[in-house]
């Protein structure tokens, strides 16, 4: 591949799955050129690990010694702690929310809640709690910072250094989603054997302001349907209101 190239990266990332098409989302997790193996055990990391290794050899492609790392019991992986307990987050990468001044202009609320919003997954009712500030950020919206704005605030850091552990989903088993709808937007829990595997929510749009309470609650079905339709696909699946 030339270096150069505007599609470099996302060319990369399509041979990357194509050579573990067969592996993916099975006991293989790849971003660009970082391979994540997992498995329940030993014995079956070790034929992973034989079967990853082989693809890399029968393609010609080749990793770093010295940038890798064998049996770890728990890793870091894109801003999350991965370990036998679940998915958590990345106490390295809080420390950039902790460290958050109070925004001053727009554009430094857009930077704090889509760094925040890179872990909404951990939080309940996220954009319930970022309303106040998103409004701000709306096309010809006044800046006004005021007491629910500097709440939602001090609220998102709060719940981020406390963010729940979240369970891996496992996807030959059958999943529970809540769902809940109000006047300020839906949300949902995707749940397995009473752990929370991840939270989402969004506020209401414009024209869904004026719908009923049983059309609001069907949207948020639908709205879990969209975002959790990797895992929701085919599987037993129990929604409750």
């Amino acid at each position: 591949m030339s270096f150069g190239l505007t599609n470099a990266p996302a060319f990369f990332m399509y041979m990357m799955n194509s050579v573990f098409m067969n592996e993916l989302d099975k006991f293989v997790v790849v971003f660009i050129d970082d391979i994540l193996i997992y498995s329940k055990n030993e014995k079956e990391h070790e034929e992973h690990l034989r079967i990853v290794l082989t693809r890399l050899r029968e393609h010609k492609l080749y990793a770093k010694f010295s940038k890798c790392a064998f049996w770890l019991k728990e890793v870091g992986f894109l801003g999350h702690i991965l370990s036998e307990k679940g998915v958590a987050v990345d106490p390295s990468k809080v420390k950039d929310v902790l460290n958050w001044k109070q925004p001053k202009t727009v554009t430094e609320i857009r930077s704090f809640l889509g760094l925040a919003g890179y872990y909404r997954r951990f939080i309940k009712d996220f954009s319930k709690i970022a309303k106040p500030m998103t409004s701000l950020t709306k096309k010809n919206a006044k800046f006004v910072w005021g007491p629910k704005c500097e709440d939602g605030f001090r609220e998102l850091k709060k719940l981020l250094t406390t963010a729940p552990v979240l369970a891996q989903p496992d996807v030959t088993k059958p999943f529970d989603v809540y769902c809940d709808a109000s006047g300020q937007g839906l949300g949902c829990v995707l749940m397995q054997e009473g752990r929370v595997i991840a939270y989402a929510s969004r506020q209401l749009r414009k024209h869904e302001a004026n719908y009923p309470t049983h059309d609001l609650e069907l949207a948020a079905v639908v709205h879990a349907l969209k975002i959790w339709r990797h895992y929701l696909a085919g599987q037993h699946v129990s929604y409750l209101h």
